[in-house]
């Protein structure tokens, strides 16, 4: 004879000990985070300048990215008329454009030379300079990068002028200097060597500062472990210095247009034959 006998609950089920633990584990209370005004104070901090940046930048850009696509002479009694694209193709047509972008390639590619390679070796050299004269002779490489264009470009005018100094030293050996700024061969490079020069103290500078961050531990550790000055420099140092020289890799690449257009402005007016001109 068999008799049938239902299983005890859970709950009823006696503790087969002292310390058992329960049958079942208690369910995940579930806690609502509660909103804190206080969350929101660090966007208050950026808020005027979020605001001003929108007002400022980017609402011109989008309004004239509009205008782009309109013929229009800007006077408010005057009509738009829309034009799509055609004010793109006609200015992509234009020669001037493909000679302006050659130039700014050009311009970018020979002031790498002045913001990374000339300022690196300048700064290891720097480093080998003790005490005082270290910074004295760091401020007199940056001296440049304060001196306004205007006056910039009057001394170097004199500089590369017909009867100036380059031409007088030349003129003992028997060289005769052409008049730069009207060359277009060479009037292209002689404004990459005036903007470089303003340049170069400026990397100089953020070298410098990328170097003092450098722990001189790294150096001293693989020094023991028989590493040499170049591999030190090339396997630790510069590694070390990367997000130096990307900033100033995309400094170059940004504003290399803009620094040069005071000096073109004030000595070539972008010629002779759009020989110096740029994108900006």
């Amino acid at each position: 004879m068999f008799v049938t006998v239902s299983a005890p609950s859970a709950a009823a089920a006696p503790a087969e000990g002292a310390g058992a633990a329960p049958a079942e584990a208690s369910a995940p209370v579930v806690r609502r985070s509660r909103f804190r005004p206080q969350s929101l104070l660090p966007y208050l901090y950026v808020l005027p300048g979020t605001a001003f940046l929108i007002l400022w930048t980017y609402s011109p850009l989008a309004q004239t990215f509009g205008l782009s696509f309109y013929d229009w002479n800007l006077l408010p009694t005057s009509p738009k008329t829309f034009v799509g694209g055609s004010n793109y193709a006609e200015v992509l047509a234009l020669p001037e454009l493909h000679t302006a972008l050659l130039n700014t390639v050009v311009y970018i590619a020979a002031f790498f030379v002045f913001s990374l390679v000339l300022p690196i070796a300048i700064a290891v050299m720097s480093r080998q300079v003790r005490g005082r004269m270290r910074t004295f002779y760091q401020a007199l490489i940056f001296v440049p990068f304060l001196i306004t264009p205007v006056a910039t470009s009057a001394v170097w005018r004199w500089l590369f002028a017909e009867q100036g100094a380059f031409a007088t030293v030349l003129a003992h050996f028997g060289v005769d200097m052409p008049n730069v700024f009207r060359d277009p061969d060479l009037a292209i490079w002689a404004v990459i060597v005036i903007v470089g020069w303003q340049m170069l103290g400026f990397g100089v500078l953020v070298i410098a500062a990328g170097f003092a961050g450098i722990s001189p531990e790294y150096g001293q550790a693989a020094a023991l472990d028989g590493a040499g000055a170049g591999r030190i420099f090339g396997r630790i140092t510069l590694p070390l210095l990367s997000p130096t020289l990307v900033f100033l890799s995309l400094m170059t690449i940004l504003l290399a247009a803009q620094w040069t257009y005071p000096i073109i402005d004030l000595l070539t007016q972008g010629g002779p034959t759009n020989s110096t001109t740029n994108i900006y």
